[in-house]
């Protein structure tokens, strides 16, 4: 769970994920095999490698099984629905219904650190995902992702209500979602025409070329970095 000075390094993290890997499987340490499996199960949905994801998915629940571990299936449930969510063929309802369902398991999960606005925050995400504009909703439910979500909910309502809340958004914080919330906040720049924080979110974003902003995270998605990458300039004229 290092690496995280700037967007883009979850080749990094994937490194870092397979020594700990390495490590839990020559010593038969499940703890460890746990952990750096769910970091390259992030590192994996990051660049859309499905099918390393899978595979780190499927052995997880296997240890999990074996050791008595229920709260990795919360995690590997989250990811199959970014997963599926990621997929053209499957239907708008059939990736809610996912969603929901990984939603359900965080009720007894005890960890408030995780749950805290997710719910609402990642039925967001595949809205937008879909082409969907965002509806005005309570900014309280999102919890710690209000700031980044609320110049999107306002626009609705009030554009120079979004554009204050656009300007007052903080650089979101270095962790596996920072692509995801700079996506949120280049996605009210272009719906807003703020050029200012369309170079913003550009410069942060440009390192993470090649990912799917949010997926870092292992539980959402806001689709290519490179579409957004290409929009920003475009607006801003780079």
């Amino acid at each position: 769970m290092q690496s995280f000075e700037r967007t883009g390094l979850s080749g990094r993290r994937d490194a870092i994920g397979a020594e700990i890997t390495g490590l839990g499987e020559r010593h038969a340490l499940p703890s460890h095999e746990v952990l750096g499996r769910l970091i390259r199960l992030q590192s994996a949905a990051a660049v859309a490698d499905f099918a390393a994801g899978d595979e780190h998915a499927a052995r997880l629940d296997r240890l999990a099984e074996r050791h008595g571990r229920p709260l990795v299936t919360v995690f590997t449930t989250w990811y199959r629905a970014l997963r599926l969510a990621e997929d053209p063929a499957e239907s708008l309802a059939a990736k809610e219904s996912a969603y929901r369902a990984a939603i359900g398991l965080l009720d007894s999960a005890g960890m408030p650190g995780l749950s805290e606005g997710l719910a609402p925050l990642a039925l967001l995400a595949l809205r937008l995902r879909h082409g969907r504009a965002a509806e005005w909703e309570d900014p309280g439910r999102f919890g710690p992702y209000q700031p980044w979500v609320l110049p999107l909910l306002r626009a609705p309502r009030s554009r120079d209500e979004a554009h204050a809340a656009l300007r007052e958004a903080p650089d979101p914080p270095h962790d596996l979602l920072a692509e995801g919330l700079w996506a949120l906040l280049a996605r009210a720049a272009l719906d807003l025409g703020d050029l200012e924080m369309s170079r913003r979110a550009h410069a942060a974003l440009l390192p993470a070329s090649g990912e799917l902003a949010g997926a870092a995270s292992g539980l959402i998605s806001l689709g290519p970095v490179d579409g957004l990458l290409a929009d920003l300039a475009a607006s801003a004229r780079m």
